[in-house]
């Protein structure tokens, strides 16, 4: 007779989490095992996983610290968890975001099914133009400081799975391997990286922030992407007082605003006087700021608008320096257009829903190299840029579709 497991977990349930995990792809974690090499033996992997998950015996291993750039020039770790943690991980997501999501704010729109960036860019416009100012929050290290008794409170007040409860805690307490090989107790704190960080994260702020807002707060209105967070307030005062109380909140929390990155926004437009040092914030890699936009009756006027960030357009146009194009041209133009296409489709798909004129001089710049590609690729247009140009120009009209930015640059050509 089979002794019975004392946790009740199905076998179909992992089965779904590693379908999640493997659509969603990733590195490997400190074993080195990738999503490859872990299907090659996929049902006794997963068996091995349901049995350890069932049985309690479990434990997480490690998660790699890696380190990536900010666009801003800073750096951001990620923890990287085993192909097998991400499974285990998945299971647990798949049964508590199904209790929690109900009770999440309207306005929190980060790691949301049915919710985007879009959404709370587009909501945060419109509270722009009701509201004269903007309290722009960043909180100072979040998913690193996150306190773990805090968290497994409010974990526990929506539910008492006891193997929910129990893995949480233990990928709580997983040690990080640095990239010397040494480990480090975790105190605080849930990796950026890990499959449930961005549920946790969620709730924790769902109790530090969201409701808190609601409860001393409630005629202020706010968007919440994860940690960033914008308020909007009708009077500089308004502003500042906001700011005081909620940096009091956080600390209770055990959180802290970043002194340099917060600041308080004035909401810049034609029918708003006065002069004020900071008319501009970024949010979800869009910058809101005053700019000439056509009004109703074809007037020009200045409205306070989001449109593709410095710091965004930066970035890409240096993604784009990377592909090093002009340098393919052993290739023929089909291949850098399959290469690239994506990356491309989904940076336009992103920042074309607010002001995308303020994307075409980054777009052009792919062309600028795609020009040199031809002077590289062809002897009749060596030092010859201008030629090269009108070539392109000609396939342009020719094939709109073989870049994805060419239709949404010259449809009107």
């Amino acid at each position: 007779m089979t002794e019975a497991k004392p946790f009740t977990i199905e076998k179909r349930e992992v089965w779904e989490a590693f379908q999640h995990v493997d659509a969603n792809q990733g590195a490997a974690g400190v074993d080195g095992q990738t999503l490859e090499s872990f299907g090659e033996r996929l049902g006794p992997n997963l068996y091995r996983l349901w049995n350890r998950m069932s049985s309690g015996s479990y434990m997480p291993s490690p998660v790699r610290r890696v380190v990536i750039a900010k666009a801003d020039g800073g750096q951001r770790p990620l923890g990287i968890p085993t192909v097998t943690d991400r499974i285990a991980q998945e299971v647990v997501r798949l049964y508590l975001e199904p209790l929690m999501e109900p009770v999440f704010h309207p306005d929190s729109y980060g790691y949301r099914p049915g919710r985007s960036a879009i959404d709370a860019i587009r909501t945060a416009r419109q509270r722009c133009w009701r509201h004269d100012w903007v309290l722009d929050m960043d909180i100072k290290g979040f998913f690193d400081t996150i306190d773990h008794e805090l968290l497994l409170r409010a974990v526990r007040h929506h539910t008492d799975c006891r193997w929910v409860l129990l893995y949480i805690e233990r990928w709580l307490k997983s040690p990080v391997m640095m990239e010397d090989g040494s480990l480090v107790p975790q105190e605080c704190g849930t990796p950026q990286g890990g499959v449930i960080s961005p549920l946790l994260a969620n709730l924790f702020l769902h109790y530090a922030f969201d409701k808190w807002m609601d409860r001393e707060n409630p005629h202020v209105p706010f968007e919440r992407y994860a940690d960033d967070i914008i308020c909007h307030c009708r009077t500089e005062g308004e502003a500042h007082r906001l700011w005081r109380q909620v940096e009091d909140r956080l600390a209770g929390c055990g959180l802290t605003l970043h002194p340099q990155k917060t600041k308080i926004v004035y909401c810049k437009d034609t029918n708003r006087k006065g002069s004020f040092p900071t008319v501009a914030f970024d949010f979800l890699g869009y910058r809101f700021h005053p700019r000439l936009a056509i009004w109703r009756g074809g007037l020009f006027g200045v409205s306070y608008l989001p449109a593709a960030s410095p710091k965004a357009l930066k970035a890409f146009r240096r993604r784009v320096r990377n592909w090093g194009l002009q340098r393919r041209s052993d290739k023929g133009l089909i291949d850098p257009a399959r290469m690239f296409n994506r990356q491309i489709e989904g940076w336009i798909g992103y920042f074309r829903c607010f002001y995308k004129s303020a994307l075409y001089p980054t777009l052009r710049l792919i062309d600028a190299h795609l020009a040199r590609w031809v002077m590289r690729k062809y002897k009749r247009f060596k030092q010859r840029p201008r030629q090269a140009r009108l070539w392109l120009a000609r396939l342009v009209k020719s094939t709109p579709g073989l870049f994805a930015h060419w239709s949404f640059l010259y449809a009107n050509g």
